[in-house]
């Protein structure tokens, strides 16, 4: 049986409540919820000796994510990634987004879903958090209404659904943008860890971080991650934005675009800490953390370094509403937007 435990949070400078939702299985693995960017603020996940460690980057306090974001284990939209030069067209009308990322337009704008409260309706085993996007938000079209929906089960399982709808056509590509590290947050780098994506091709992209259209096969070249090994292998031969790193979507194997399938598995050897993802999305961008640099301090005072973490994003491809070969963005009036992704804790034999 879960238990859920509602209580406020913070308040923001307008002076909204935030909720803190604390989930709790009966083998007391926890993971703590917020209503702020409808985000991951905990996880306790146990070693291979029964401690717990929290996985996930972040901060104590409310106030810690309002001045320092770095999209830490939040909700990105209305189009999670990047959008190349902040333009696109649907149906033929040509519209603008704000530009916060080089030249390009990034994980909804300047005020995404991110920085947003969500409405909470507390559930017998998790939380739905709500959050309805008027027309003409960061330049988007349509109102659109999105549910997150985080329910925990009794073998370790965090169960992510995200659910939208919209009164027009616009692009939608919603991803939650946890940084782990299966050691503990602030325990060194995670280039130890030993990773496995189930991706036999992945998106090059240019010096902005725009994918270029091609998919190239990982065989052979440091986005080979089909065979587990650790994630610092190859790591300093890959350019993530400047910087050594991955920053970067793998394409997901895929049999059915709708159905829950395998697509990665991190394991830290040093804890035995395991997790496994499984998604119905085709595509999951590998984020090394490559721009932290001790400058931000997190939980506990613990200055974030470069490779801290990792973010395993699952999602559409980045900038797929300008790249027709890419996986449909667009969601129509009256259809349904949805995506599920199932973070599986264990620990490894």
């Amino acid at each position: 049986m879960v238990k859920v435990d509602l209580s406020v949070f913070g308040k923001t400078p307008e002076g909204k409540d935030v909720h803190l939702l604390k989930l709790v299985n009966s083998k007391g693995f926890e993971v703590h919820l917020m209503s702020y960017g409808a985000a991951i603020v905990k996880i306790l996940a146990p070693d291979r000796n029964g401690k717990n460690a929290d996985v996930v980057l972040g901060f104590d306090d409310l106030q810690g994510f309002i001045d320092r974001n770095q999209y830490f284990a939040v909700s990105c939209g209305r189009v999670a990634n990047r959008i190349a030069k902040g333009t696109f067209s649907v149906d033929g009308t040509e519209y603008h987004l704000a530009i916060n990322n080089g030249p390009n337009s990034l994980h909804g704008g300047l005020v995404g879903f991110d920085k947003k409260v969500f409405d909470t309706e507390v559930l017998a085993d998790g939380v739905r958090f709500r959050y309805v996007s008027v027309d003409g938000e960061e330049g988007y079209p349509g109102e659109v209404t999105l549910d997150a929906s985080y329910r925990l089960t009794e073998d370790n399982q965090l169960d992510l659904v995200y659910r939208a709808t919209s009164t027009k056509a616009t692009p939608i590509n919603i991803a939650n943008h946890s940084y782990f590290n299966l050691q503990g947050q602030g325990v060194g780098d995670i280039l130890g860890h030993v990773l496995e994506v189930n991706a036999s091709h992945y998106l090059p992209v240019d010096q902005t971080q725009i994918p270029t259209g091609e998919l190239v096969a990982v065989s052979g070249t440091p986005f080979d991650f089909t065979s587990a090994h650790p994630i610092g292998d190859r790591l300093k031969e890959v350019d993530g934005g400047g910087e050594p790193g991955y920053d970067h979507n793998f394409c997901l194997k895929r049999e059915m675009s709708d159905e829950l399938r395998f697509c990665a598995r991190m394991t830290d050897p040093s804890s035995g800490r395991c997790m496994e993802i499984h998604t119905t999305q085709p595509g999951v961008q590998l984020y090394t953390a490559n721009f932290l640099n001790g400058s931000v301090a997190g939980k506990g005072g613990v200055c974030y370094k470069q490779h801290s973490a990792a973010c395993l994003e699952t999602q559409n491809y980045p900038d797929a509403i300008n790249q027709k070969s890419f996986p449909d963005s667009v969601l129509r009036s009256g259809a349904e937007y949805c995506q599920r992704t199932v973070y599986k804790f264990s620990v490894a034999s």
